[in-house]
């Protein structure tokens, strides 16, 4: 038998052979794995960095957002310039990842990606826009921050008659406070109108936007610029023209301002006053009034007249204006073409008082009605007719 010191000993060094054995079995497996990952690394292909428009693509729309990802490490320089050198605005990912570009593109245009990966790996594209036949710009209606009757309706007018008026209508965005139901309507292939059912509240407001840069309009016609107004509509003026008794009561938040002896459209069917809802537009201190603009020659009673104080009621030359001329007639005889004739201190006090989008109520006359798309006449189509729309006509 082995004293019991001995086998302590020799069970000590055991114990060590095997620790020292398993420190060297640990130390090669290390090894063994960094190797392979090494080599596993080695084996991984390195792909050059991926751009989202293709090489030679054409007819890129302007609003496409042009991405550039890497497959590697993350991406090291990203630029795209047009054919001219100017560098497009962009923005780069927090990793490192992604770049985009942070503005639309122009048209007619030329573009070259150049991205290189921090691997080293490069990537190249280059591509062309959209190159349209024609443009259109469109003006809004009304001006910015101005402030407006109850009866404002809001107006797109285009350079161009649009072909594809509903790709147009798409790109308007009428946005109120507080929120108010309304409906696009076409009264013209230049020109589309946005309204609410019934007259706004006063202290509404209201911001338009009509986004159509780059859009296709149809017929080969492109949107070359977007636009934006906004307004408020201020106290709700409305002004009543009755046939039956010759006058005009002008009222202000529902308290009579008012009342104005007037003489209307003679009652013949060519010169007769219109009823029906007008929307006041333009204001001139004088106008030379000429029934030539509107289709009436002077050898068939027309006439060419300079008038004061002229407040514009239709695109077809109704106003409310002075005329001193028939001073005997306002409140009992209908005199005029079919304007509103009242006297000079009358004029001057409605022009200073009403603004754009009041609205004149004209009823009881022999003149029909004024049709609801004539200009000023929006409030005349019945909302059944007008929330339908015609984009498709």
């Amino acid at each position: 038998m082995f004293p019991s010191a001995l086998l302590a000993l020799v069970t000590l060094s055991a114990c060590s052979a095997a620790s020292d054995l398993a420190v060297v079995g640990d130390k090669e497996a290390h090894a063994e794995a960094a190797q392979s990952k090494e080599t596993a690394t080695a084996a991984k292909p390195s792909h050059p960095p991926v751009v989202s428009v293709k090489d030679g693509a054409q007819d890129v729309d302007v609003d496409t957002v042009v991405k550039v990802t890497s497959k590697g490490e993350g991406l090291a320089e990203v630029t795209m310039t047009n054919e001219e050198g100017y560098e497009v605005e962009s923005e780069l990912s927090a990793d490192g990842m992604e770049w985009e570009t942070a503005e639309v593109l122009g048209m007619w245009r030329t573009y070259t990606v150049e991205a290189t990966d921090k691997n080293g790996k490069t990537t190249t594209s280059t591509f062309t826009t959209i190159s349209p036949q024609s443009t259109t710009g469109v003006a809004l209606g009304p001006l910015a921050d101005s402030t407006v009757g109850v009866g404002q309706t809001i107006s797109f007018r285009f350079a161009a008659p649009v072909q594809d008026r509903q790709a147009a209508q798409d790109a308007m965005t009428v946005e109120t406070t507080p929120h108010v139901e309304g409906a696009f309507y076409w009264i013209s292939p230049y020109e589309i109108r946005w309204r609410p059912e019934e007259y706004w509240e006063p202290g509404t407001k209201v911001k338009v936007s009509a986004d159509i840069y780059g859009k296709d309009l149809g017929g080969g016609m492109y949107g070359d610029a977007d636009n934006e107004t906004n307004f408020e509509i201020g106290d709700r003026v409305i002004a009543i023209v009755d046939d039956n008794t010759k006058m005009m009561e002008v009222w202000k938040n529902q308290q009579l301002q008012r009342t104005i002896p007037v003489s209307l459209g003679r009652n013949e069917a060519r010169w007769a006053t219109p009823n029906g809802r007008y929307i006041i537009g333009d204001q001139h201190a004088s106008l030379v009034m000429d029934s030539m603009s509107y289709g009436f020659a002077y050898e068939d009673g027309g006439y060419k007249t300079e008038v004061d104080y002229a407040t514009q009621m239709s695109y077809s030359g109704i106003y409310v204006h002075a005329a001193p001329w028939s001073l005997w007639a306002q409140g009992n005889t209908n005199t005029s073409h079919g304007c509103i004739n009242v006297s000079t201190a009358d004029a001057q006090w409605f022009q200073q008082f009403v603004k754009r989008g009041d609205i004149v109520y004209v009823k009881n006359t022999v003149g029909g009605t004024l049709p609801g798309d004539e200009g000023l006449g929006d409030w005349n189509m019945p909302w059944e007719q007008w929330s339908k729309g015609n984009a498709d006509a």
